[in-house]
């Protein structure tokens, strides 16, 4: 049956459609309350969207999936597009990609952590958080204004002395305290208006707290109350007011262009501008008000920060989607498109600050391809390197060899490609043999995708390596190789090189000193990649003390009393009751620990 045929037989009952390509892959997923009225109009008029052409010209097969309601549809189409993530839909990043602050209320003291997943256990969740130092400042307040616990285990009251946060003045330390629960849930309410966004009423319930303080005498818990306002006045007075109406609101924009769509959303709390993000995204469609539809169903479904009001752009239809918001937030949302008034002026921060960004991102990415054919050129090549692949290995006299491969893409660096290596065949310390397996297990395989450039860490006897692989494999000239070494500053050298094959002097970059900055950085970040395998490794297999002979102890105890104590001599001066006070421990394998640590001593 050909599509045409197809799309005459679609019922008009209300559903999602699967657009698939040649391939068979879904490569746009929509929903309708009338099915064969939302496909057909595809097909029925040229476009304006060029993007919009492009894709019903891939369009080569269609499936739909009945459903009785519109708002099933929604919540369908919401589902596939996670499951699916086509490409010229808009697709937020799984929950891997951002962070979120989480304080769980079942916990006995509960205390702020940092998950990637929104869990249906009625704890409270805060984010995302698309940018990490955003995150990094909001804990590292919430840590010097409020005294949370910081103990991560589950047996945190196991303890026998409090930690160092204690000491410091930022733990209240009901690890081992009598902590009054009452006053540590008093500190609860406070985060949780914190992470809120509730600065200014938070500093205006404290200040009321001081003065009743200082009133009934109560002076050193006024002045502890006194060094908070002075922590949260710093924070509101960072903070910009651009809403007199004092209601929590996101404003969300976009800026479009013909390969990028970045969406902004300002996050407006008691009047304040909270917080601002950055969404960016690539091949989708440019019909607006499916893009804003999407996105708004996919954000308010990965954060339970949902706002009283929501102000877009242009119109969409959102009866259906407020719904769901207000059914979820437990009370009314609303999605607003205002035109005119200080609504109508935060659309326009909104508007200009995704602009600004998208700017910004396309001037990076010309940047980066100007880079990248300038290294083309330098290398003598015909194509623009779009994929680096780098290699370096790291070991401790042998021990645990680990490889690992990092990749660029367009001069970015591509984390889903990045690959680890145990080097399986090579028995004594041989960083040549360490090259030469790992390459060949590499490149052995001709079905896998081939750099632009491969590059090695290392000198002429590395890259010596790597050509002789590739040679053997009878790849050599399919793609550039090169190798960077390190500059010998005894010899006077200012420069790290760069190697090629058949060529006795290095490359000279001494006018092109960025080139060599984007090579560094691949090379540098191998290195990291490869050490942090290595250290993972050497964690697992090679804690190697006098632990090791004691009945009992096996690794997870071993890592838990070095992590505890920090070293074997602290250990040796522990007592029975402090090594027992470890959560992993118990009193008869503690009590064979002091014994052991302490033969021969006189110690008692």
């Amino acid at each position: 049956m050909g599509l045409k045929e197809k799309i005459e037989q679609i019922s008009d009952k209300p559903g999602v459609y699967l657009m698939k390509s040649a391939s068979g892959l879904y490569i746009y997923i929509g929903k309708a309350k009338n099915l064969r009225k939302r496909v057909s109009s595809y097909f029925n008029k040229k476009h304006e969207d060029i993007k919009t052409n492009v894709l019903v010209n891939k369009i080569k097969d269609i499936e739909t999936i009945i459903t009785e309601t519109e708002q099933e549809a929604l919540l369908l189409e919401s589902t596939l597009i996670k499951k699916h993530k086509p490409k010229y839909n808009i697709v937020l990043k799984d929950d891997k990609r951002y962070k979120i602050l989480k304080l769980d209320l079942k916990e006995d003291y509960p205390y702020i952590q940092v998950v990637r997943k929104i869990e249906n256990d009625k704890a409270l969740y805060f984010g995302p958080y698309t940018s990490g130092g955003d995150l990094t400042r909001t804990i590292k307040i919430i840590n010097k204004t409020f005294k949370l616990r910081k103990c991560r285990s589950k047996n945190f009251r196991s303890r026998t002395r409090p930690c160092l946060n204690y000491q410091i003045g930022t733990c209240l330390g009901p690890c081992c305290l009598k902590v009054d629960k009452k006053t540590y849930m008093e500190i609860v309410d406070e985060v949780k208006m914190f992470l809120k966004g509730k600065t200014y009423d938070l500093v205006k319930k404290i200040e009321i707290q001081m003065k009743e303080e200082a009133l009934n005498q109560k002076f050193e818990e006024a002045a502890t109350l006194r060094d908070k306002l002075f922590s949260l006045k710093k924070i509101v007075e960072r903070q910009v007011t651009v809403s007199n109406d004092f209601k929590d609101k996101d404003v969300i924009s976009g800026a479009f262009s013909l390969e990028k769509i970045v969406i902004t959303v300002l996050s407006i709390r008691s009047g304040f501008l909270n917080k601002t993000q950055h969404f960016k995204f690539k091949q989708t469609i440019s019909d607006k008000r499916e893009v804003f539809r999407t996105f708004i169903n996919q954000f308010y479904d990965k954060t339970k920060s949902i706002p009283n009001e929501i102000l877009i752009p242009i119109k969409i239809d959102s009866a259906i989607i407020e719904g769901l918001l207000t059914e979820t937030k437990g009370k009314k949302v609303k999605i607003l498109c205002p035109t005119r008034g200080e609504k109508k002026l935060l659309i326009e921060m909104a508007d200009n600050n995704a602009e600004k960004e998208l700017k910004n991102l396309l001037e990076a990415e010309q940047q980066r391809e100007g880079l990248l054919k300038r290294l083309s050129k330098k290398l003598g090549m015909d194509i623009i390197p779009n994929r680096i692949e780098c290699f370096d290995n790291s070991n401790i006299s042998g021990t645990n060899p680990v490889s690992a491969m990092v990749v660029f893409k367009n001069g970015k660096p591509d984390k889903s490609s990045y690959r680890k290596y145990i080097i399986k065949n090579v028995k004594e310390q041989d960083d040549y043999a360490y090259m030469k397996e790992v390459l060949t297990r590499r490149f052995r395989k001709k079905d896998n995708e081939y750099p632009d450039i491969l590059m090695v860490d290392g000198g002429k006897g590395q890259l010596g390596i790597a050509t002789t692989v590739l040679e053997s494999l009878g790849i050599f000239g399919d793609f550039t190789v090169i190798g960077i070494a390190k500059k010998d500053v005894e010899k006077g050298e200012d420069l790290d090189k760069i190697i090629l094959p058949g060529r006795s002097n290095p490359l000279n970059l001494s006018k092109d000193k960025d080139i060599l900055m984007l090579l560094e950085r691949i090379r540098d970040e191998s290195h990291r990649f490869a050490i942090t395998f290595h250290r993972k490794r050497r964690g697992k297999k090679a804690i190697v003390s006098e632990l090791d002979s004691i009945e009992g102890v096996g690794l997870k105890r071993k890592k838990a009393l070095i992590k505890y104590f920090g070293s074997i001599s602290k250990i040796k001066k522990a007592t029975v009751d402090e090594i027992n006070a470890i959560p992993e421990m118990n009193l008869k394998i503690s009590e064979k620990v002091f014994e052991k640590m302490n033969r021969g001593n006189s110690k008692n």
